[in-house]
């Protein structure tokens, strides 16, 4: 994503959806539920080429501003390797968590995922749901359902990732329940919490919820593990062995019993962000602004709706699905070259 242009981005999309295409030509030939089809060969060898098994369990990321989700399987150690990014081709709303039913946010939180939440018979291809309201959100009275990571490029509330991404993230999350995995993990984020990020929105009101967001991830960046979710004082707390679900999320914490190494790094890594942050803003003055009219796209299938049209990047993603709002998509503030430039090339 650093410094790539347009044009590298545009080819970049061609050849991940011509090979997407290319793997569906075969997934056609099964006489099988598209929901039940195998895991494609490709994606098995990477695996395979990264040490890991098809049945082990899985993590998922999302980073809405950069429209891009990541495939985390995990290793022979324990710890989550990146299998696989995708980029998503619409989300709607705008960056934020969502909180009123009906009005198309794209959730941000941490997640977790069952088998009963699994739709085979989506009207998007494949999907699953989130499951938001999660159980602070529920307490905060946040409302809303069905918020789903489906195909398709077409969003009311969900990311959606292509008919064929979808296929692949679905079947590898069968195979990590098949292997014993009870639920897995989404951390749905508003950007990569990095340095530049939090220097682009240091003005934006949920940059407290966001900092909350953060804890979890640099969490898992340090450790490459799931962290443990639980609630109090009416905000996520990470890896904290005393909360379980008898905890009001609204009641005040009580004293957290958690790794103090863990938790040291966790600050230090906070305080060496806001250092980096605090530094890029004073070298950037007169950041831009990052108003997203309706949601976003990523920038690479953003090149071809701008190029080809709706209708033709509605049939490169989706079997039957037109492509939502295309004109809100196109104006996405969001370029990848952005944070490259303010963090000097490494954001």
């Amino acid at each position: 994503m650093k410094g790539l242009s347009v044009t590298r981005l545009r080819s970049a999309a061609f050849l991940l959806i011509a090979a997407a295409a290319l793997s569906g030509c075969a997934l056609f030939g099964y006489d099988l539920k598209r929901s039940e089809r195998p895991v494609p060969a490709r994606l098995v060898s990477e695996m395979t080429s990264k040490g890991l098994s098809v049945t082990s369990p899985i993590l998922i990321r999302v980073f809405k501003q950069e429209s891009e989700l990541e495939l985390w399987k995990m290793g022979r150690d324990g710890r989550y390797v990146l299998l696989k990014t995708y980029p998503i081709c619409r989300w709607s709303g705008k960056l934020g968590p969502k909180t009123v039913e009906g009005d198309r946010q794209t959730p941000e939180g941490f997640y977790s995922v069952a088998p009963a939440q699994m739709n085979p018979d989506s009207r998007y291809y494949l999907s699953f749901n989130l499951g938001f309201p999660n159980r602070l959100e529920a307490a905060l009275g946040y409302r809303g359902a069905a918020l789903m990571i489906h195909g398709a490029c077409s969003s009311s509330g969900c990311y959606a990732v292509t008919d064929d991404a979808a296929f692949e993230i679905y079947a590898v999350a069968r195979e990590a329940f098949r292997g014993g995995q009870g639920a897995f993990q989404v951390e749905a984020l508003p950007f990569r919490m990095t340095p530049a990020n939090l220097a682009l929105h240091r003005d934006n009101p949920n940059m407290a919820f966001w900092r909350n967001l953060k804890e979890g991830s640099d969490a898992f960046e340090l450790t490459r593990k799931a962290p443990r979710v639980g609630y109090c004082g009416r905000r996520y707390v990470f890896n904290a062995d005393n909360l379980d679900a008898t905890v009001d999320p609204l009641a005040p914490c009580p004293p957290l019993q958690t790794d103090a190494a863990l938790s040291a790094a966790v600050v230090a890594k906070a305080a060496a962000d806001d250092a980096a942050a605090k530094a890029i803003a004073a070298a950037n003055p007169a950041l831009p602004r990052m108003s997203y009219v309706d949601g976003g796209m990523h920038p690479a299938f953003r090149a071809i709706l701008q190029d080809k049209g709706a209708a033709r990047l509605s049939k490169m993603t989706s079997d039957k699905t037109p492509v939502s709002r295309p004109e809100a998509a196109l104006a996405d503030p969001f370029t990848p070259d952005l944070l490259a430039r303010l963090a000097g090339g490494n954001s």
